[in-house]
């Protein structure tokens, strides 16, 4: 009869020493979460590339989804232009002009990959190439990989 009582206690202990592992890695986990969420979410501050009169603001989504912020100055009237001074971007004229193929450093390939660098303006998927598309003042621009 002892050592059914005994029995008893020591599981009740270890039941109680299992709940409280279970809450303390619970609440690590979360910390974990909060702290990976926090870091994904902190924007640095737009590199600012290049000399002129006029800026503008240019969002590259790479395709690992890691975005880049460029604050560029210009004199040139185009977004391309600018962005060509700059060696942001680089690619091939064509039928509907520039195809950009390389954008900060970073080469896509429809053929390969499915995957072409997108061109927007305020967030909205751009009508106009970026060799065609002025500079004007307040808008903001992206190239965003995509598929």
């Amino acid at each position: 009869m002892k050592k059914t009582k005994i029995l008893k206690v020591l599981s009740l202990a270890v039941c109680i020493v299992l709940i409280a592992a279970i809450a303390l890695c619970m609440t690590a986990c979360d910390d974990n979460k909060t702290n990976s969420t926090v870091v994904n979410t902190t924007q640095t501050q737009p590199t600012k590339l290049g000399e002129g009169d006029t800026k503008f603001e240019l969002t590259v989504t790479h395709k690992d989804g890691k975005e880049t912020v460029f604050e560029i100055y210009t004199n040139e009237t185009t977004v391309g232009e600018a962005l060509l001074k700059q060696q942001l971007i680089a690619g091939e004229n064509g039928d509907y002009g520039l195809y950009i193929k390389t954008v900060d450093g970073e080469t896509l390939d429809f053929n390969t990959d499915g995957m072409y660098w997108a061109f927007y303006i305020n967030g909205e998927y751009a009508l106009t190439g970026v060799d065609t598309t002025g500079i004007t003042d307040g808008d903001t621009y992206a190239l965003k990989a995509e598929k």
